[in-house]
């Protein structure tokens, strides 16, 4: 019973923070790592999607209905997504993940840096991109993002704000909105393999889903009550946390084994 109240409660907080600004697996992966331990990655990694899912595709309908949704860029995202998801969760369960934990601590700290020094990123919403070229490079980002997502996944909708803010001129609010479309995409081609696979406690994800969906219900209403600005410091609050967490998980047991 402490097991599922305490995944119950990590859910309730990674669906608050995903709806805001990405990196609900900051908290909920960790707590289904460290609380079932004897469990395979794999299947822990499918049932946090069954529960991602549901959050993640409200806080898309809340979005939606206050924000005005750039869907030139988000369709062609989305699409791409499915089939780079799909290849992802294929791939993670044949190989190692080692190498892209090692490298995500390093990529997160550029994208902190980057969000951090320029104050006016994701204030004002200004497109730079004509519609043929937003298509475009709505597909790649999507299925490059979407690759990851199902690979491995901590900070995928961090990512895919940042991606929308920087590359196409996008405000805060209106990247978040975009992400949350492309990552439902992620979340169902990656359960397309990791259900019929076995990979998944489909009680455990439904019961964290519940949770995960009242957590992106008020995240999702503050970030728009509150605007670009405040979801600005949310990001960078969640990159941070972020950095901490993988950089512990990555390098921690190198240095352990190095000072043994």
């Amino acid at each position: 019973m402490w097991v599922l109240l305490a995944l119950c409660v990590a859910a309730f907080g990674a669906g608050l923070i995903d709806a805001m600004v990405g990196g609900g697996g900051l908290i909920q992966i960790p707590a289904l790592f460290g609380l079932m331990p004897s469990q395979g990655h794999a299947t822990l990694l499918g049932t946090n999607k069954i529960s991602s899912v549901v959050g993640t595709t409200f806080a898309a309908y809340k979005y939606a209905k206050a924000i005005q949704v750039p869907w030139n860029a988000v369709v062609p995202a989305t699409a791409m997504a499915l089939i780079g998801a799909y290849c992802g969760a294929y791939i993670v369960t044949q190989i190692s993940t080692e190498v892209l934990r090692l490298m995500l601590p390093l990529l997160l700290i550029a994208v902190a840096i980057y969000t951090f020094l320029r104050k006016d990123l994701g204030s004002v919403h200004a497109p730079k991109l004509d519609k043929n070229r937003e298509r475009f490079f709505g597909a790649c980002v999507g299925l490059a993002i979407g690759f990851y997502d199902g690979f491995f996944g901590p900070g995928t909708g961090s990512f895919l704000m940042v991606a929308f803010v920087v590359f196409f001129g996008f405000d805060f609010l209106a990247a978040t909105a975009g992400a949350k479309m492309v990552n439902i995409a992620c979340n169902l081609a990656s359960l397309a393999w990791f259900a019929p696979a076995g990979h998944v406690i489909v009680a455990l994800g439904l019961l964290m889903a519940v949770f995960n969906l009242a957590g992106a219900r008020v995240g999702a209403s503050l970030a728009i009550r509150k605007g670009a600005g405040f979801v600005r410091k949310a990001l960078l609050t969640v990159v941070f946390l972020l950095i901490l967490r993988t950089s512990y998980d990555s390098y921690w047991p190198y240095l352990k084994a190095w000072f043994a």
